[in-house]
């Protein structure tokens, strides 16, 4: 059928039977109107397209429906996960799916729009409201899933910073999609981190199709993750106050560190130039690549994930008086 001059190919037109179903097949864009005066071809993976409107609608399927199939849980489990905001979308759409009971411990810094869609979805809420030793919350919200679970004999964490279930989902997932859209062609990988997960998953399965290619992480400035020292931080979704017991740093060629300031200018520019409305960490991804492509040669394929979308955002990242109040740009280069 032809319509506007356009191709549509009525098999690929499938009807999902549940809302988790549309998770994964996201598009792979080429970014033309920011790279292309480099010679370098970038390429960015839409995972805000998922349903739940980031990439971790991923793992939180994979592991409710694996930990269902093998009987770790079942109808009558309290899921519990420590999250600053999309696990925990994820985790509640999927859990609505199946009939189980979940609780998010949040903090402060979760934005307003999360929040709301968390609980919208169906899911209790658990606000920590002090602060770690670092200035975080990260380790406070740790400490409040370790009470919680203690207290119901039902619960089960899903403990995304060590459940090898996480990086799992990405293998099976955006890593196989980016070979397959690919068709096997990646010279360089380029991912935010903050479990770690979602770059160890990816980097495996591109891996295996792309011995040579070179793994990028971008940390943000303030994330200890890769030994650099603890400081204050306002970007959710990128950076952590603790090592995640999933890290493999043998497993990174390169770490780029990006601080809030850099991450906003970097989602501006990639709204303005290529219409890509999207969150933090992904104008984290511009402001590395900005850094990092212009070392590499013409012939490079380079490959990137942008994880959620920029909506979430609109009172943080997007909101003029929120980005005036961060402090002056402090970014270091690379280790």
């Amino acid at each position: 059928m032809e319509r506007s001059g356009l191709q549509f190919k009525d098999q690929s037109l499938k009807i999902a039977d549940s809302i988790i179903d549309c998770i994964g097949q996201t598009p792979l864009v080429r970014l033309n109107s920011l790279f292309e005066s480099s010679g370098a071809s970038v390429y960015a993976k839409l995972e805000m397209m998922n349903p739940g409107g980031s990439m971790k609608d991923r793992p939180a399927r994979y592991i409710i429906e694996q930990c269902l199939r093998d009987g770790t849980i079942n109808i009558h489990t309290h899921l519990i996960e420590s999250t600053s905001g999309n696990l925990g979308i994820g985790l509640a759409l999927t859990a609505k799916k199946y009939g189980l009971k979940f609780t998010c411990v949040v903090d402060p810094k979760i934005t307003t729009t999360n929040l709301r869609m968390i609980t919208c979805l169906g899911a209790n809420v658990d606000m920590v409201t002090e602060p770690d030793e670092y200035g975080s919350y990260l380790q406070s919200r740790i400490r409040r899933v370790k009470e919680l679970v203690s207290m119901d004999a039902a619960a089960y964490w899903i403990n995304q910073y060590a459940n090898p279930l996480n990086w799992q989902a990405h293998y099976h997932g955006a890593g196989e999609e980016i070979v397959q859209q690919m068709e096997g062609q990646i010279d360089v990988l380029v991912c935010a981190v903050s479990t770690t997960g979602s770059i160890l998953g990816i980097s495996r399965r591109v891996k295996e199709a792309n011995p040579h290619a070179r793994i990028v992480a971008v940390d943000a400035v303030g994330s200890i993750i890769f030994g650099t020292p603890s400081s204050q931080r306002e970007l959710p979704g990128i950076g952590a106050n603790r090592v995640p017991e999933l890290f493999s740093p043998n497993e990174i060629d390169q770490v780029i560190h990006v601080d809030d300031r850099e991450s906003v200018l970097g989602c501006q520019k990639l709204l303005e130039r290529e219409g890509i409305f999207a969150g933090g960490s992904s104008g984290s991804l511009v402001a590395a690549l900005e850094k990092l492509v212009p070392t590499l040669p013409p012939s490079a394929k380079v490959v990137t994930v942008f994880a959620d979308r920029g909506e979430r955002y609109l009172d943080s990242v997007y909101d003029e008086r929120w980005v005036n109040q961060l402090p002056p740009t402090q970014t270091k280069s690379t280790i």
